[in-house]
Parts: C-alpha cells; structure tokens; sequence
C-alpha cells in the first residue's frame, strides 16, 4: 500500500530524504499502514526507490526519534500505535463539530463588523506576477544569489548553540539586543543620528510600524496629513482607526507644506523615497516641515521605508536628523532592500514613545521571530547587509538607465518624474489615456504594470498615471518590456 505514495518519482534537486519523510507520514495520516505490519525494509525501500540504504536509516530513524514510529529488535520499524490513536482522537473530535455546521441561528458577521478593510481601496497585485514574462511590479526583487547562501549561513549559524538561548525562549516584550545594537551602529548613522536602546523598537517591517504608531496616536476626531498622491496601505491604515485624513499635494520636491497641515496631529511623509512618485523630500522641505511641527504642533511620521536605495547623488540625511523637538517618529525596514517577505523593520523614537509601542506590540504578537532578529543581526554584524545594498545600487542603477532610457525614446507623449535613486519611476501617460485601459492591453502582451490611480485621494484624481517597478524585472528585459507597452500605448492612441 505505501508504494502509492511513491508513483510521483524523488526529486533529485531537494533532499531526498524530506521527501522519504513527508510520503511516509502522509501513508501514515491517511490510515494506509497498520501498526501490526512492519514497513518495508531499508534494503527493499532503498532499492525499489533508487536511493541508498543509509538514506532510508536515517529517515526510519529520524521518524522514530519524531514518534511516528516504533523499532523493535529483529523485526524493523512499525507505525507508533499511540500516535495513530492520538490522531483518531482529533478525527473523531473534528467530526462530531461538523454536526453542528448547519444548525439555526448562524452568527450574523456582517451586522457585528466594526469596520470593513477588505472593502478599501488597495493596490491589486497578482500572486502570479512571475508568470508574467516583463513583469514592472514594484515591492518585489530578483533572487540575489550571494544574498540569499549568506543568509542561509547566518540563520544556520542563529540556530547552533551558541546563539540558542537567544531566540529560544519568549522574548515577552524584548527585542534581540544584538540586533537593537546593529540598527544603533550600522543602519542609523548611515541616515544621519543616533539613538539609545531605549529608543529602538523592532516591528515585523515598517509597515507594522505605522500600524502600532496609528494604533498609539490616531483615532476619531484626529486629523492626520498625507501626501497625495501617497502610501496606499498607511492611508487604509489611519482610515482604520478612525483618523481623519488631510491630502497633501505633492510635487518634484515632494510634500508641499501649506496650510493643509495646522489643524493636524499627525503627519505622514516618505522622506526618502516618495510613495508612489520616488521623489525625495528637498533639503528645504524638510526644514520647512519640522518648522511647521512646532509652529502647529504635530507629530511627524517619517516612514524612509527605502533609505539606502539612493544611487544619484549624495546620500540624503534623514528628516528626524534636523529633529530637535522630538516629533519625529522615524520608520526604516531591514528586509524591504534585501528580502521583502522576511518582514522586518524598526522604530525610532523618543524612549517614551518607545514604551508604549513596546507595549501596544506585546498586546498584538508580542516580539517579531526572535531567530529571524538574531540571524539579521548576524546578517548586519558580519557586513553582508552593506555589501548587498552596495550590489542593488549598481544593478538598480543600470535597470534605472535603461528604463528611462527606453521610456525616452519609445514612448512618445509620456513623461516620467525625476528621482534620486530607488525602485520604481513613476509614469504620466498622454492626456485622456486611462492607466486601466493600457493595463488590460500590455497585460495581452505578458506586460504587468501597476495603474496610479489608487494612491490619489482626491475624488476627481487623474487616471492617466502608472508606476513601473524596475527591481524585479532582468535588465535585458526591460527594453523589450518597454516596447511591447509602447505597443500597448500605441493601440489605444491609435485613430
């Protein structure tokens, strides 16, 4: 009966004997092994799959160490009868709750719900954007080889003994302080300040970050300040709370600081990279925003979300490096430049402000994965997080060349916005041009763009713009993703 299981060859390209493993116990829940029969032989197992003798052993082993079986002298291994009569326990349990599946009286959800997220208006991205042969999806990245085997290093090296009381046991409401001291001297000093242990905390990326800071500051009757066009999810994020939301304009030189912004308590801003233009905050902005601070009395969320991704000129200190008052809360994110689904980011605040959300986070999940915290510090300490930023910048740089240079000379009536640096460059299409309309026709072509009319809060906000993503596509495939949009652009101009 277990040969079944086998019909789908081994892959020779992962561990064969994960593979062995994860067939048996799969023969094993499905009820097709006795616990009165031995399971076949290593030296007949071994044959009949084409592996070594040593790589059953050692799965047998393995499994019993697991308790999934049981070895008994001279006879060979069979399936542990306390463990299948656990999991017929759970069964039986799991059927007598299906009676009660169809009975009078359902919960009505939909009268109890306080607020609806899944009906705001967010970004929409396919899951099977790699699919997609010029895929221009921001937020995602190409695999960097190096990055990734060293990475698997640090997190072998986070899960040995020496690093094991670091992440083994609940943190409650700690952060790793190796990691906490690496931010302190490797990633702050880069973006202009400094900062005590007590004023870092670690959040599961900077978008958990602005989370915990609506949680802690916003509410009804708060008016808070965004760019417009700006960050779809933290707009959603203070939506959630209760917050009244303030547009701010956005130009070349990134937020305008107007009036808009006196009766405010908070204020949102994407210093480094503006969300979704790329533009950065001036240096003349920048004073003028911590001014008016002061002036009106906000705060200042400061989200440089993509603070190393700058390669045109110099580095740009950050806002909260001008901050004397205190009323900078300033966001940054470890994994976004290196592997965005790691989820990890920073807070850096006065050591008050860094209490609460401690706090306020304990409530929620209490700590990020402390063996996630501890290999970043690795990561950090042994210099391949510098050395990875230093290869995103060339292989950013070059794909921003190309790209611009393509837009330039094939798409005719567009006009893309200038930046520093980033990941992504935000595109104006000729006027009466619909972003969703060329999306649906590049999309026909295996072109993915992203249409910019979602980031706009304004109801009468222009539908002619789209942002292409440049950090996941190959650079030589770029020009010829560019011109089957061009296609796209031209078919829907076309008399």
């Amino acid at each position: 009966m277990l040969e079944r299981f086998f019909e789908k060859p081994l892959d020779p390209a992962h561990s064969l004997q994960q593979q062995i493993q994860e067939r048996i116990v799969e023969a094993i829940l499905a009820g097709t092994l006795t616990t009165y029969e031995p399971l076949p032989a290593t030296r007949a197992l071994s044959q009949s799959l084409g592996v070594s003798r040593n790589t059953v052993t050692l799965v047998y082993e393995r499994m019993a160490e697991d308790g999934y079986l049981t070895a008994v002298n001279r006879r060979g291994y069979f399936v542990n009868e306390r463990y299948v009569r656990e999991q017929l326990n759970v069964r039986v349990d799991d059927r007598s709750s299906s009676l009660f599946a169809h009975v009078k009286g359902q919960a009505d959800y939909e009268a109890r719900f306080r607020i609806r997220p899944s009906r705001q208006s967010n970004i929409v991205k396919p899951r099977a954007w790699r699919e997609f042969p010029y895929p221009f999806v921001y937020g995602q990245v190409s695999p960097d080889k190096t990055s990734i085997s060293r990475w698997r290093d640090c997190v072998r090296q986070a899960s040995s003994v020496r690093h094991g009381n670091a992440w083994m046991a609940d943190l409650i409401d700690a952060d790793d302080p190796m990691l906490v001291d690496q931010v302190i001297r490797r990633m702050l000093p880069k973006r202009g300040f400094r900062a005590d242990a007590q004023d870092i905390l670690i959040t599961t990326g900077a978008q958990n970050a602005v989370y915990l800071i609506a949680s802690l500051f916003s509410g009804p009757g708060m008016r808070v300040g965004m760019e417009d066009p700006g960050y779809v999810d933290a707009r959603n994020i203070f939506l959630a709370h209760g917050a009244e939301l303030v547009p701010v304009p956005v130009d070349t030189n990134g937020m305008k600081v107007g009036s808009e912004l006196e009766d405010c308590g908070l204020v949102y801003v994407t210093s480094g990279h503006q969300s979704p233009t790329n533009v950065t905050l001036t240096m003349q902005r920048r004073i003028a925003l911590l001014e008016a601070a002061e002036r009106h009395d906000f705060l200042i969320v400061e989200d440089d979300y993509e603070h190393e991704l700058n390669y045109v000129g110099p580095q740009h200190p950050a806002l909260k490096s001008f901050d004397r008052a205190g009323r900078v809360l300033h966001i940054g994110s470890l994994s976004k430049p290196l592997f965005p689904g790691l989820r990890l980011g920073f807070v850096s605040a006065p050591a008050p402000v860094i209490a609460e959300l401690r706090a306020l986070r304990r409530l929620m999940y209490r700590h990020p994965s402390a063996l996630d915290q501890r290999a970043m510090a690795i990561f950090l300490a042994d210099g391949h997080f510098d050395a990875h930023i230093r290869r995103q910048r060339d292989l950013l740089a070059a794909k921003w060349k190309t790209i611009l240079r393509e837009i330039e000379r094939r798409m005719t009536g567009c006009a893309v916005t200038m930046t520093t640096g980033g990941s992504a460059v935000w595109l104006r299409l000729p006027k009466g041009v619909n972003a969703e309309d060329l999306k649906a026709e590049a999309a026909s072509r295996g072109v993915l763009i992203e249409p910019g009319r979602v980031h706009f809060m304004r109801e009468d906000a222009p539908t002619n713009f789209v942002r292409l993503g440049f950090a996941a596509i190959p650079t030589e495939k770029i020009a010829p993703g560019i011109e089957l949009l061009a296609q796209s652009l031209a078919r829907l101009t076309a008399p």
